[in-house]
This record gives C-alpha cells, structure tokens and sequence, in this order.
C-alpha cells in the first residue's frame, strides 16, 4: 500500500501549478478537520490583474488536460480575486493588495498550513 501524499495530490498539483507561473506566497490549508464543505484551500497572490488571470488560467487549464476540470469559477473577470472551486479543492487567487485586505488565511487561522516554494512541476 502507498503512503498518502502530505496534502491531496489536487491541492499541490494547484499549488505548484501557481509557482509555474510565478505566483507568490503559495499556501495549501488543510480544512479537513475543520469543515466538511472543502478539504483544502490553496491560497496564493500575483502581483497584477495581469499574473492573476494567467495564473488562475493556467490552473485551469492544466488541471483539464489533467481529467479535473473546474466545477465553477468566481471573480474572473475582474481578476482581484479569482475562486476555481473544484469541489474538495478549492483555489484562491488573489492580487496581492486584495490578499490582504481580505487576509483569508487568517480567517482559517486554525488549519493546518503548508508553504510551498518551489516548482517542482513545470508545467
């Protein structure tokens, strides 16, 4: 039998997913013990409108080629804050300046957080 991955193997395909496209600050929370609405959020920032579409684009993209395909998507157009919700998955996208006036992760202060820093699957 294999060992289960640290986080849920969508959560850090996300995750790493951002990173390809620069996304700063990337943070996968495991809410599994907290909620039952969502098992994990992936929480990252970019630095513009710009980064953030192309970021929360490239995830979904990606994500299909993958056989995930996103079940529903808020705040694209806009792109201050986009919300991909994949069900037990769910990504934010914030631009940096909305990130913390939002401050997210705070609000989930109790889960359990993991940093991830390097991109370890170019995509």
């Amino acid at each position: 039998m294999t060992s289960k991955p640290k986080h849920g193997p969508l959560a850090e395909r996300a995750a790493q997913l951002a990173l390809a496209k620069k996304a700063q600050d990337v943070l996968i929370l495991d809410l599994r013990k907290l909620t039952s609405a969502v098992d994990w959020f992936v929480i990252c920032s970019g630095d513009s409108e710009t980064q953030v579409r192309a970021i929360a684009d490239h995830i979904r993209e990606k994500l299909s080629e993958d056989g995930s395909p996103v079940w529903h998507v808020e705040g694209q157009e806009g792109s201050k804050w986009v919300l991909l919700d994949y069900v037990d998955v769910v990504v934010h996208v914030f631009y940096s300046a909305t990130r913390q006036l939002y401050a997210l992760e705070s609000l989930w202060g109790d889960a359990p957080v993991a940093r991830v820093s390097d991109a370890r699957e170019m995509a």
